[in-house]
């Protein structure tokens, strides 16, 4: 999960639909800029490889029509992570990545576990503070992740963490690559140092988990740290 910045003013078919009296928020100029804003990225497992796209109200309406047609509560969220929140009382209060405040990247930590010969991983989610919101946003991502309460929430957590595994994998070929490859010119390795600095930007898949990657290591941080936004 990272921070985000809502567009401002909101879509202007939010405030035309309200006062409709079947009105929608699912109108087409919310989905593009809810998608732009969000980096076509899931705000709570920021997989970008997603097909089931869904708006989703961060706080639930529950037929209140000014928080159903609020611009500030719809964000952009997969089918399998909205599934996994749909309202539950255990994930009220969580963490909102569209508050400056609240420090969704630097609160809460990630990383895996590989597994199995490197053929499967468990992802690891800790609290890195104790502050309102850090243990139910823990909660649900853990759940996002790891879930294995249905056969088919474990099937998605277990196709979500193999993207995730690629999209690291990937990551740390290319950090091996700058620190391991001796035959790379300086021009080759500042290749390589940009497109790592590239991964660790808010548009790239699972950030995350590629900031706390170059957070574990003094020497990663060293060098990329400046890299992280």
């Amino acid at each position: 999960m990272i921070n985000v910045v809502k567009h401002q003013p909101p879509p202007a078919s939010l405030a035309i639909e309200k006062l409709k009296l079947n009105g929608t928020y699912r109108t087409e100029d919310v989905g593009l800029q809810i998608q732009k804003d969000f980096y076509n990225k899931c705000y709570i497992c920021e997989d970008s490889d997603i097909t089931s796209i869904n708006t989703e109200h961060f706080v639930p309406h529950k037929g209140d029509i000014n928080l159903k047609f609020d611009w500030d509560n719809l964000f952009f969220v997969c089918g399998h992570c909205n599934n996994t929140k749909l309202a539950k009382a255990v994930y009220d209060n969580m963490l909102n990545c569209t508050n400056p405040a609240h420090e969704v990247t630097n609160w809460i930590r990630y990383s895996t576990i590989e597994d199995d010969g490197f053929a499967k991983i468990k992802v690891v989610v800790e609290e890195v503070v104790a502050r309102d919101g850090v243990t139910p946003t823990v909660t649900l991502l853990n759940d996002v992740y790891n879930g294995e309460h249905t056969i088919n929430k474990k099937m998605e957590s277990g196709n979500l963490r193999k993207r995730l595994h690629r999209e690291l994998a990937a990551f740390y070929d290319l950090v091996f690559k700058f620190y391991l490859d001796a035959n790379l010119s300086a021009a080759e390795k500042l290749v390589v140092r940009n497109q790592i600095a590239g991964h660790l930007q808010k548009p790239s898949a699972f950030s995350a988990f590629k900031i706390w990657a170059i957070r574990s290591k003094e020497k990663y941080f060293i060098d990329f740290g400046a890299s992280i936004p």
